[in-house]
């Protein structure tokens, strides 16, 4: 790895009260971790990265995530804590974001002001569904009532930036209405929403259900309906499908996430924390006791890494790229003939099976639909199959896609 200025950084708490069945995270279940605990072993782990003569993080940060597990159970002194071990130069400033991820039942008022005070800019909301036995069925602590009630204390603290997160693809046999939690959300006027795919995970409680004949699998039919419905609905509500998952009002996109999508650089803390640096990609240990014991013995928490270059470069540059609303230049990737015709003729192909549109007629960006988008796995392969290595030294171009 060369020396490498790191502008983003992700910060993991692995806590949470339950798991969720369909959860594979990095998590660590306990009703009232110790925030003192879990501060010493990251800051441990950040002198380890400031110790490194090859990483160089910038003041202030573009973008700070605080994510889990659910960070909101390590209370009101968080973000302040936060802000010690990071060192308050390198909070993000004027025009930078700082997440962090609550679940209602444990997001109170005072927290919020809490954290507003010590600078975080952006809250997103764990709410799954307003149905309450699909949140029964999910393992989650809040009534149908928490989403409303986190959004309240969000707005009386004055965040602006606040995004809630919703799962679609559920048994039918819950009977949750897919409609009505739409509606419900777009009712709330958050100026931002997330959507996620129900996935069955192997080795989580709901994979092992599924196998024992507990649980039905996957109905792909629903996942589409629900996922193409959403698109449609939120859309019409004002919001941008700015990315597969993603939707916005304007002036609030995401900051931190787009990172990871153009490839920059960024730094992980944390059980389970990835973090990249063109081309090296590393990741930490999972295991929440196991990471503690390393970093706290100053031993490195690093479980492995991979260094991504040539037709595996290729492929992340084009899945990235054809998941967001800016989409995917071919030439950018293709390098020229032959490469170039044959994605051509592919792409050809999904703009007449309504799969892709170009942003301009006959050339320019393709942009995948949200029909496209259910696709984005397989049509992403299929481009890379055809397009094969990137040009020389492209895989190492740290510029967005």
């Amino acid at each position: 790895m060369a020396d490498t200025e790191f502008r983003s950084v992700y910060v993991h708490v692995p806590f949470c009260a339950r798991r969720c069945p369909y959860c594979d995270f990095a998590i660590e279940v306990r009703r009232r971790p110790s925030l003192e605990d879990w501060t010493r072993a990251v800051a441990a782990e950040w002198r380890q990265h400031l110790e490194d003569p090859r990483v160089q993080v910038a003041e202030p940060l573009d973008s700070l995530y605080v994510g889990g597990g659910t960070p909101s159970t390590l209370g009101p002194e968080l973000a302040s804590a936060i802000g010690r071990w990071l060192g308050p130069t390198r909070l993000p400033g004027a025009g930078g974001e700082w997440t962090v991820e609550v679940n209602p039942e444990s997001f109170d008022r005072e927290t919020a002001q809490a954290w507003r005070s010590a600078g975080v800019t952006r809250v997103s909301i764990g709410v799954q569904s307003f149905h309450e036995p699909a949140l029964r069925w999910m393992a989650r602590l809040h009534g149908p009532e928490g989403a409303s009630r986190a959004v309240e204390i969000a707005d009386a603290a004055g965040f602006d930036h606040v995004s809630v997160d919703l799962i679609f693809g559920l048994p039918a046999h819950l009977g949750r209405s897919w409609t009505s939690d739409l509606d419900r959300t777009i009712g709330l006027g958050v100026p931002h929403v997330s959507l996620y795919g129900l996935t069955v995970e192997d080795e989580t409680p709901l994979a092992r259900a599924i196998a024992a004949g507990r649980e039905p699998g996957t109905d792909e039919a629903t996942y589409e309906a629900e996922y193409l419905e959403a698109a449609e609905r939120l859309t019409a509500a004002g919001y941008e499908h700015y990315e597969v998952s993603s939707f916005a009002r304007p002036g609030h996109r995401a900051l931190h996430n787009p990172v990871y999508w153009s490839r920059r650089p960024y730094l992980g803390v944390g059980n389970g924390a990835h973090s990249y640096a063109p081309p090296r990609r590393w990741w930490n240990v999972r295991d929440w006791g196991s990471y503690r014991g390393l970093v706290l013995s100053g031993r490195s928490p690093v479980e492995d890494t991979e260094i991504v270059t040539g037709e595996a470069s290729a492929l992340e540059r084009i899945w990235l790229a054809l998941r967001t609303a800016e989409g995917l230049d071919p030439g950018a990737i293709t390098g020229g003939p032959p490469g170039s015709e044959a994605a051509q003729l592919l792409i050809g192909d999904w703009v007449e099976r309504g799969w892709a549109r170009r942003a301009h007629a006959g050339r320019g960006p393709i942009r995948l639909t949200p029909h496209g988008w259910l696709l984005l796995d397989h049509l992403a392969t299929e481009l890379a199959d055809r397009v094969g290595a990137p040009p020389e030294g492209l895989e190492d171009d740290r510029s967005p896609p």
